[in-house]
């Protein structure tokens, strides 16, 4: 399959791009920051953007969505990494959305699809308990008790946890810590009794939070899926949400090349453009090459993932990884070519960095895939 975009898909890129530069560009995600709004995003700006289909852009479409594939929110996720958009998105729209899809019953479809499409409904998947991504490790306890389970333990890195109507959670009803069967998901009103959250904004001013659960009592309607089988589940959403940062990381490595080559060409220094120096074009025109590979290997990646999920982990893993090394390289290669002002706060290049190092955390980093890409091929 060509590694480009459709007619219609360039058309959806477009309409996402011109709403969000216009919208949401990098001096929103300042002043959401310096401003310390509690929410972390606007809610204003995310109900016009649910109002253009894109919140419920991988719903099916008798639930209310637009019932559209992966490349396609992938090219969202592109246009928010280009400048950094604090919203949703990824967590909802993508996370949370393709786990009810692909996991939910028909009552639970019904009842959250449809919310999530409007723009109405908040959900996240709280997985991690950790300072590194180990789904398996996870060993927050599910014991049943009557008609349903009691949860306890804690999560981290929750993205979007303190603003979300619903967590999905994953809880060990079996077996121990690291092992594969045991997992459950569950439907947890972050409201209920016992849940506690704290809000953690993250060294990009994007949000997450740590979310404890004391003995919280959930009926066995608040089960997603099967009990002890949601690692199969876990492994195709969590590939979803990996391939959707993946985009993101190529549309802020993308933006921060963009911006290189814009000073490059009016910077100067010893009476010429330091665009003219033969060291730094070099330097820029490796940093092209790499992003374009990294954009192909992603397209591939979410092309895999509409083709077959349970098929598309090798190709994820190697987008995640490489987005995760070509962000790292695209925004430290801007810094430095910006020099000592590239440092500063008051310039944009800094955000541009400290969102690629969470990107690299989220999901897995690059070790992380590497690890996994060998062992799946037998190393």
């Amino acid at each position: 399959m060509p590694l480009v975009l459709t007619e219609e898909q360039s058309m959806l890129r477009d309409s996402a791009r011109g709403l969000i530069s216009d919208k949401a560009p990098v001096s929103h995600l300042r002043h959401l920051r310096d401003s310390k709004d509690p929410t972390g995003f606007s809610k204003e700006f995310w109900h016009s953007f649910a109002e253009m289909g894109f919140a419920g852009l991988l719903v099916p479409e008798e639930f209310g969505g637009s019932g559209l594939g992966f490349v396609e929110a992938g090219i969202i996720m592109e246009e928010i990494g280009r400048t950094l958009m604090p919203s949703p998105f990824l967590a909802t729209s993508v996370v949370a959305a393709s786990v009810l899809s692909r996991g939910g019953n028909a009552a639970q479809k019904s009842e959250y699809l449809s919310e999530i499409a409007s723009g109405s409904l908040l959900a996240t998947l709280a997985i991690d308990e950790g300072a590194k991504h180990r789904p398996l490790q996870t060993s927050l306890k599910a014991v049943r008790a009557g008609n349903g389970f009691k949860l306890s333990g804690a999560k981290a890195l929750v993205v979007d946890g303190h603003v979300a109507d619903l967590l999905i959670v994953a809880a060990r009803t079996a077996g121990a810590a690291g092992e594969r069967e045991g997992l459950t998901l569950f439907l947890v009103n972050p409201k209920a009794k016992g849940v506690a959250v704290e809000r953690t904004i993250m060294v990009d001013a994007h949000n997450a939070a740590r979310i404890e659960f004391a003995n919280v009592e959930v009926d066995a309607d608040s089960v997603l899926g099967e009990v002890d089988q949601a690692a199969g589940l876990l492994d195709g959403v969590l590939d979803i949400g990996r391939g959707a940062v993946a985009a993101e990381m190529v549309g802020l490595s993308d933006e921060v090349f963009n911006r290189t080559v814009e000073y490059l060409k009016s910077r100067k220094q010893f009476g010429k453009l330091i665009g003219e120096f033969q060291a730094l074009q070099h330097r820029a025109a490796e940093l092209y090459i790499d992003i374009e590979i990294t954009r192909a290997a992603t397209m591939k990646a979410l092309q895999a993932l509409d083709a077959d999920v349970a098929k598309a982990t090798p190709a994820v893993a190697v987008a995640k990884a490489r987005a995760g090394t070509t962000a790292t390289r695209a925004v430290q290669e801007g810094v430095q070519m910006h020099g000592g002002m590239g440092m500063t706060d008051q310039f944009d290049i800094g955000f541009f960095m400290k969102r690629a190092r969470v990107c690299e955390e989220l999901f897995g980093d690059a070790n992380y895939h590497t690890e996994q890409l060998a062992r799946s091929r037998g190393y």
